[in-house]
């Protein structure tokens, strides 16, 4: 199955430019029928702002944007060219702009829209969508910091950590690189420590970029 990077979550920002108030907002969706309700949700609670910006990528689906009455080419496009180069899939972005009396120009519009995009993508973070396989590592106290950064090392994610008489561990890894890590521990602890494969999941977990 292919990965691919999404939102982790809704994300919102906002900012000053000359007095204009830009709010930068952007949700995971699945389908374009989603994302057109969210564009919609925007225009109605935003009813009386200047510009309702708009941009969205579908995986194996549809792209498209709209500048909403902006000069051609100084929105909409600058909007999508962000979630592009973020390399997000399954996301859509409205920039909502409350006019504040001063014309910003056709640069100083891209660089606004440009801005209101990246700062709704950093608010809601990324997930990378993947196979990943989850093992349970039951981990003597001495091992557990060292097996807590390789574990980082090889991509893991510490999704559940219970300390008893040993620590318990719930690691979650990049299918390809669970092999890897399961031999590293064997070394590293002259097998001491073993592993127990729980199963494989194809879903997005947070990830650090």
């Amino acid at each position: 199955m292919e990965e691919y990077l999404v939102p982790t979550q809704f994300g919102e920002d906002e900012f000053v430019e000359k007095k204009s108030r830009f709010i930068g907002r952007v949700w995971p969706v699945e389908t374009e029928e989603a994302a057109l309700e969210k564009i919609r949700q925007m225009k109605k609670q935003h009813y009386d702002a200047t510009h309702n910006c708009w941009a969205y990528i579908i995986r194996d689906g549809a792209v498209r944007f709209s500048d909403d009455g902006e000069p051609g080419g100084t929105a909409g496009m600058p909007m999508l060219q962000v979630l592009q180069r973020e390399g997000l899939y399954n996301v859509v972005c409205v920039v909502t702009r409350y006019f504040g009396g001063i014309l910003l120009g056709a640069g100083g519009l891209v660089r606004a829209y440009t801005k209101g995009a990246k700062i709704a993508v950093d608010a809601a973070g990324k997930s990378m969508k993947r196979v990943w396989t989850a093992l349970y590592v039951p981990c003597p106290y001495p091992y557990y910091e060292r097996v807590r950064l390789e574990a980082a090392a090889f991509g893991g994610i510490v999704r559940k950590t219970d300390f008893g008489a040993e620590v318990e561990l719930e690691i979650i890894f990049p299918e390809a690189r669970t092999r890897e890590f399961v031999d590293r521990l064997t070394d590293m602890t002259c097998g001491t420590v073993e592993v127990l494969e729980l199963g494989q999941e194809y879903r997005a977990f947070p990830i650090e970029l």
